[in-house]
């Protein structure tokens, strides 16, 4: 792939821009929408704000993220090719290397943005481009693996995410000094334990339920008393969407399964793990009844019994342990029955105690298969795969947690963002300009403060004797924060604001915007309290798993533990405290739409994430004084070009040429400062005016430098073209010389032996003319077999032989008629071979006889020259009986005065009839024809002479003319059996007009055809000769 330097600035106007830094109007928020839907649109999902990666989820596979890919942006610098979270990732990557310090990306962004695809891809790039032994491998395998266990374990469909992460995720990537990934540890934040009892509608439970029921084999759902439907389990079913088509769980779980092999988990983890698993899912189809006094009863004993087998408790222990508390009362502990209210709570309580300790045991787990026993020092990446801000219709607990650590996120981000900053110009030693932003801290205090922050105010509620409730809590908060311009409840908003906020409602207005919290459930959440007789229940449990998450020497409720805000509180605390401590680098994740549609693009939800994810302050902040800040060697070789003093090679340092360059290219002095390593340039048309004049500069160099260089290339080749031709001229000269010299040798002897064989030819068979007789024998078969005859018909055309081959010529020429002959009759119709049967009669008739039979030769004989229909019906009725088998017009001669007269000639297997219209005008039986007489000239006249003595009375002789006389008399010849009938005269013929009179028809040749009647009362026919080719 060309590696074109400063992609950012190419194709600007078509695409956007490669970085906002570049934007020239860096404050307008619609400037920055633009440019992010101009890349999303043209698929180019990423784009930089200075080091920072801006990630559009496309909602569709992009190949951006092969092998081939990864190779592309390993050991590039950062800003050479277009933007990437591989090259992201590389660039990391390369500083930890060769500064030796610990860094960490932050990714960021709500629900369905593509954070949890981000981070995976960044552990797919460092397990292609890290070195690679069998060690390290098996490091990389299991921190690629851990993954999809956590994910199985920690996401679950959401409303906005089919896979959504619902818990915080920070992973160590420890690497040695070679760059070889050697460990990793895991910390996690918040699992969000209420959704494994509840779950919004149309949402579902955590992943590894879903697997286990759809994909465990039968033998281990038997062993685990669980059947292979979700529907029977309440805790699956309570958001109606078990079955979500774009997941395909039983696939997932054989992923699972393969995770566990490569993390080391062993047979005794995994089966105690799904244990636990099941043992969750019975928990939760425990039902309670009132007994006689009121309280909780357990009714079916069959759940109690599994749970009992799974947990390894004693049955009797569960249930007591299921429907009653230990109350102490002086120096005595009382059991005390439960109501099934308080049961159903307490039941709850536990499956989410035992889910979230079992989530806890196996990052746990995973941390140990990934702890790197090398002692010596190691440097780290930091993956932080952190929930978004979240904005529900209805939001809670969860909700003010996600959104508070967003808040001190979005601080810490501010406040690493301006020290980068800061310390770059300090170091550079360019002037640092304060930049003006919003600072959250208010907010930040507002939750976190001592005794008065909202965490604060929960904590002495959860902690205070009496009724405390969650609508306490409110009026609590009302009292503290009253005037606090962050913080609004119902009571203290004013009367339009009031409308919108229900009453046991608060609004705390964050960074990114207003939201609004249901206190509903805020106490509970906060106490997330297990009873301590229960507690006291799992510790006798025989499943090594569960004895690890309640151990024995757990504080009792003597000592209240810290309520979940406390905890998630200092958790912040100390990630803040690791992430001060490490080079920070942020991947914004941005959702395009909310329904996970391909190529479309919603304005007012990608503007709301900018503004709450802060890229805009970002933006303001790295575009603080200079746009664009590149080092001097980087700069002085991309434009070094542009300027006559710098080009090709500089001597000098290379800020002693950037000066020089800036000043040919006319820079004012306020457009640019000189750091110690680097040149800053405040506005980005600026640097676009250098570009445009690079694209312009570039291709003049392309061209000087592909003249020059093809001109040597093009001189190089030919004398080595020139040395090589004069060497295979030599060569081939001798080589040729010694050919010819071999032919014509042979030639001389070839043409002695001919000239002899040809002396000798007729001589017997020898030595001397063997050679020769068998060329012409040779030759001669050769130009036959090139001019044989095509037809049956060109007899003529057979070459003449030598004499020694008249006799095989005599042989070849039979056997070859023959076989053409066959050839001919095999291919032949029978339609073809009737009809030419017909012309063989003809010919025997007529030809050497009648003067134009050579021209019928070529005119195939139809059945029949009248159709049925164009004979009359009343003549067909009248020879039906007959069979009609031919028929044609003729024109008949009157017997006095030889009028011409159209008729019909039909011939039937009894007699010939002439026909008018719809009248017989004579029938000549074949019995009474005494013959037919036609010339031997060129006409078309022919003479019936019939018996007229007949018992039939007859008319007398028929003259008559056909146009079509062979096909006639040969189908007459053919329907009568009688060749001998056709007398062929010349000269005069004589009929009988009527019995006693008889007349004269004369035939002669002439110029032209003619009929008429001659001064002696003859009928005269002169016919015109015929051109016989």
């Amino acid at each position: 792939m060309l590696r074109e330097m400063e992609g950012g600035l190419t194709a600007r106007d078509r695409v956007g821009l490669q970085d906002f830094v570049l934007l020239e109007n860096y404050t307008s928020e619609s400037a920055f929408l633009d440019n992010i839907r101009k890349r999303f649109h043209e698929n180019l999902i990423y784009t930089y704000i200075g080091t920072l990666l801006v990630s559009v989820n496309p909602y569709k596979e992009l190949s951006i993220y092969t092998k081939k890919q990864m190779d592309v942006y390993m050991g590039v610098n950062f800003f050479e090719l277009p933007p990437h979270i591989f090259a992201l990732a590389d660039n990391v990557y390369r500083t930890m290397l060769s500064e030796t310090n610990n860094h960490f990306i932050l990714i960021s962004g709500e629900s369905g943005a593509g954070k949890t695809e981000a981070c995976k891809k960044v552990l797919q790039f460092y397990a292609v481009s890290c070195p690679s032994t069998r060690v390290l491998d098996n490091v990389r395998d299991r921190l690629l693996l851990s993954n999809p266990v956590l994910e199985a374990f920690g996401n679950a469909k959401t409303l906005k995410n089919d896979n959504s992460s619902r818990f915080g995720k920070y992973m160590d990537i420890q690497f040695d000094h070679k760059g070889g990934a050697v460990g990793g540890h895991i910390l996690s934040y918040l699992l969000e334990k209420s959704r494994v009892v509840h779950q919004n509608h149309g949402e579902r439970n955590f992943h590894i339920f879903y697997q286990l029921v759809e994909g465990g084999d039968e033998e281990l759902l038997r062993w685990l008393g669980l059947e292979r439907n979700c529907q029977k389990y309440r805790y699956l079913v309570r958001g109606e969407c078990a079955k979500v088509s774009s997941i395909s769980d039983k696939s997932d779980w054989k992923t699972v399964q393969k995770a566990f092999t490569v993390i080391d988990f062993s047979e005794k983890d995994v089966e105690d793990l799904l244990a636990i698993i099941a043992s969750v899912l019975h928990l939760g189809n425990v039902y309670f009844d009132k007994n006689i006094r009121g309280y909780a009863a357990l009714n079916n004993s069959m759940e109690v019994h599994w749970l009992s087998k799974l947990l390894g408790i004693p049955t009797q222990t569960l249930q007591q342990g299921l429907t009653h508390r230990k109350i102490e009362a002086r120096s005595e502990e009382v059991l005390s029955p439960f109501t099934p209210d308080h049961a159903k709570c307490a039941r709850d309580a536990l499956a989410k105690a035992i889910y979230g300790r079992t989530f806890n045991w196996l990052v746990g787990k995973i941390n140990e298969s990934l702890v790197n026993k090398d002692s010596t020092r190691k440097t780290v990446i930091g993956l932080i795969d952190i929930y978004g801000f979240e904005v529900f219709q209805v939001n809670s607990f969860e909700q003010f947690c996600i959104n508070y650590c967003n808040e001190k996120l979005q601080q810490l981000f501010i406040q690493l963002t301006l020290k980068s900053e800061q310390e770059e110009y300090e170091t550079e030693g360019v002037e640092w300009e304060p930049v003006p932003y919003f600072n959250n801290k208010i907010i930040c205090e507002l939750v976190e403060a001592k005794h008065r922050g909202i965490i604060s105010v929960l904590d002495e509620e959860c902690l205070r004797p009496g009724e405390a409730t969650d609508l306490t809590f409110l009026e609590k908060l009302e009292e503290t924060l009253s005037g606090h311009p962050h913080f609004l409840t119902h009571k203290l908003a004013d009367p339009k604001t009031r409308k919108t906020l229900d009453r046991g409602d608060f609004r705390l207005i964050h960074y990114a915007g207003e939201v609004t919290y249901s206190v509903q459930g805020f106490l509970d959440k906060n106490n997330d309290l297990l009873y301590r007789n229960i507690k006291e229940v799992m510790r006798q449990s025989t499943n090594h798993i569960i004895k690890l998450c309640f151990p024995v020497n757990e504080p009792d409720t003597k000592r209240r533990p810290e309520t979940v805000a406390t905890q998630f509180k200092s958790s912040l605390a100390g990630l803040a405290d690791i992430l001060m401590s490490k080079e920070p680098w942020y991947v914004r994740c941005i959702k395009p739409n909310d329904g996970k549609q391909s190529g479309r693009f919603d304005d007012v939800l990608v503007r709301h994430q900018v503004k709450y994810l802060g890229l805009m302050e970002h933006l303001r902040v790295r575009r603080a004084g200079f746009a664009y800040r590149r080092r001097y060697e980087v700069f002085l070789q991309r434009y070094k070009p542009l300027c006559p003093d710098t080009w090709p090679n500089w001597r000098g340092t290379a800020a002693e040429g950037v000066a020089k360059l800036v000043k040919h290219l006319g820079y004012q002095r306020d457009e640019y400062k000189m750091g110690k390593t680097k040149i800053f340039i405040r506005h980005a048309r600026t640097l676009f005016a250098t570009e445009d004049a690079f694209d312009v500069c570039k291709h003049q160099l392309a061209t000087r430098i592909q003249a020059k260089y093809k001109g040597y290339r093009v001189k190089g080749d030919y004398l080595k073209q020139r040395e090589a031709a004069t060497k295979i001229e030599n060569c081939w000269r001798g080589l040729m010389a010694r050919k010819e010299k071999e032919r014509r040798a042979w030639a001389v002897k070839v043409i002695k032996k001919f000239i002899k064989g040809f002396m000798t030819r007729n001589q017997p068979l020898s030595v001397d003319n063997s050679e020769y007789l068998a060329f012409v024998r040779h030759n001669y078969l050769m130009r036959l077999k090139d001019n044989l005859p095509k037809t049956v018909l060109d007899r003529h055309n057979w070459l003449t032989p030598p004499p020694i081959m008249k006799e095989a010529s005599h042989l070849l020429r039979k056997i070859f008629t023959r076989n053409i002959v066959r050839k001919y009759v095999k291919g032949m119709t029978a339609q073809r071979k009737a009809q030419l049967q017909l012309k063989g009669l003809t010919s025997a008739l007529f030809r050497g006889k009648k003067e134009n039979y050579p021209c019928s030769v070529g005119r195939p004989f139809a059945d029949t020259r009248i159709n049925e229909q164009d004979i009359n019906i009343k003549v067909l009725q009248t020879l039906n009986l007959e069979g009609v088998k031919y028929s044609v017009p003729v024109v008949k001669y009157d017997r006095n005065g030889f009028r011409p007269r159209f008729r019909q000639m039909i011939f039937t297997q009894v007699a010939a009839y002439l026909v008018e219209e719809g009248r017989v005008k004579q029938r000549m039986e074949y019995a009474q024809l005494k013959g037919i007489s036609v010339s031997n000239l060129s006409d078309n006249f022919l003479i019936f002479h019939v018996i007229c003595d007949a018992p039939v009375k007859q008319k007398g002789d028929v003259v008559l003319q056909c146009d079509y006389l062979f096909e006639a008399l040969t189908k007459l010849c053919v329907v009568m059996n009688r060749r001998s009938i056709i007398s062929i005269v010349q000269g005069s013929v004589r009929f009988d007009i009527y019995p006693g009179r008889e007349g004269f028809v004369d035939f002669k040749s002439g110029p032209e055809s003619m009929v008429y009647r001659g001064k002696n009362g003859h009928l005269m026919v002169e016919s015109a000769k015929t051109k016989v080719r």
